[in-house]
C-alpha cells in the first residue's frame, strides 16, 4: 500500500502526522513517502490550508487534524 503525507515545514502538525504514520507502519506494513508542498507551486496551491494531508492509493483520506483512531481504520485491511 502506498501513502503519501503532504505536508510543509513549521508544521506542527504535519510532524505530528508523520510520527503517527511512521508509529503505525511497521504494524501495517505500508510505504510512506513525505511530500513538501512548498518544492512545487502546484502543490502549495493545492494544499497550502490543508496540511497535513494524507492520500492512501490516490485517494485523499485525511486532512488537518488528522485523527490516529480514523487514520488507522482507513489503513488496516
Amino acid at each position: 500500500m502506498n501513502v503519501v503525507l503532504y505536508s510543509k515545514s513549521d508544521c506542527g502538525l504535519c510532524d505530528e502526522a508523520e510520527r503517527l504514520l511512521r508509529r503505525l507502519q511497521p504494524e501495517i506494513h505500508f510505504q510512506l513517502e513525505v511530500v513538501d508542498i512548498e518544492s512545487e507551486d502546484k502543490l502549495f496551491d493545492r494544499y497550502w490550508d490543508k496540511v497535513p494531508v494524507v492520500v492512501v492509493e490516490g485517494k485523499e483520506v485525511a486532512v488537518a487534524p488528522v485523527d490516529a483512531r480514523e487514520l488507522r481504520a482507513v489503513l488496516t485491511p
